[in-house]
């Protein structure tokens, strides 16, 4: 039987459907925190360890990668670097989860790519932050700050009229702020659109109670099915930041227009399943084997 880590710190549903999804394809899969891990650089001993494994695994699949100071995040992600440069397949691997967690880096690489995404600043300078915002708010336009790190829409704000510039805070030294982008039609939404080594396996509508349509924030879902273009974005956002999969988020404007808002490596899925039916797992660990471990692991989804 083959063995497969999965990074996480808590796993949940989703970790869970993982290890069933591994199972009924011949493999163990144990729960393990990057935390735990450790790197040793000696002669004759293997350099990265790994708790619970004497060798290194068949594979990894990162759920989840800890927060923590800039040398913890960063000696994390040197783990993920280790294990591919050792050999060992890791999906969502190190470069996707820098270039998609890094919300600064994730729009350089979407407008350098001439994909459609929200006019975007990042900066240190408080002053040149204040000045920006006030000639977006002036122009008319509403603006989103953000934290360069984060997710479930923890720590965003959204900046509407002049005295909510008192209010402006940098995240560590950054500021972070993005041209917010009114939804076409009736309240809150956006478009969550999963992309699998360049498929889309689906994708659903999510209507926030607020401005923030995230799952976790207690936005409701719907089915639907998007347009080729549409789809072709998403895939050519995962594409853009070489990525095994990921959960694109597009927005559609008042005019028609469609932006993408973010791409996430570490997608939940959970919301996607209670609406379509159908589960990530399965054809996530479908994908890791068919195209990463021999030939004698392959398999299909049934």
């Amino acid at each position: 039987m083959g063995r497969i880590v999965i990074f996480t710190d808590d796993p949940g549903w989703h970790g869970e459907q993982l290890r069933l999804s591994f199972a009924k394809r011949g493999f163990g899969a144990d729960y393990v925190s990057l935390t735990c891990c450790r790197l040793q650089c000696q002669p004759g001993l293997p350099c990265i360890q790994i708790p619970g494994f004497k060798s290194l695994p068949d594979a990894v699949f990162v759920r989840g990668v800890p927060g923590g100071s800039l040398q913890e995040v960063i000696f994390y992600l040197d783990i993920l670097h280790a294990l591919k440069i050792s050999g060992v397949p890791v999906y969502n691997d190190a470069g996707a989860v820098e270039r998609s967690v890094d919300k600064a880096m994730t729009s350089v690489l979407l407008q350098q790519a001439g994909l459609p995404t929200p006019p975007t600043w990042v900066l240190r300078d408080r002053d040149e932050a204040l000045a920006i915002a006030e000639s977006e708010l002036t122009a008319g336009h509403l603006l989103i700050s953000k934290p360069i790190f984060g997710s479930q829409g923890e720590g965003i704000r959204r900046l509407e009229k002049m005295t909510d510039l008192f209010w402006l805070t940098s995240s560590q030294g950054i500021y972070y702020l993005q041209r917010f982008i009114m939804c076409r039609g009736n309240g809150y939404s956006d478009i969550r659109v999963f992309v699998i080594n360049g498929q889309v396996m689906a994708a659903m509508r999510r209507m926030g109670q607020s401005w923030l349509n995230n799952v976790a924030k207690g936005a409701v879902c719907e089915t639907m099915k998007i347009s080729e273009y549409v789809s072709d974005l998403a895939i050519q956002a995962v594409t853009t930041l070489q990525m095994d999969y990921a959960g694109v988020d597009i927005i559609q404007d008042d005019e028609g227009g469609y932006h993408i808002i973010e791409v996430n490596s570490i997608p939940a899925w959970k919301g996607l399943y209670k609406t379509t039916g159908l589960n990530m797992a399965d054809y996530l660990v479908a994908d890791l084997i068919e195209r990463y471990l021999s030939s004698s692991f392959k398999c299909g989804v049934n």
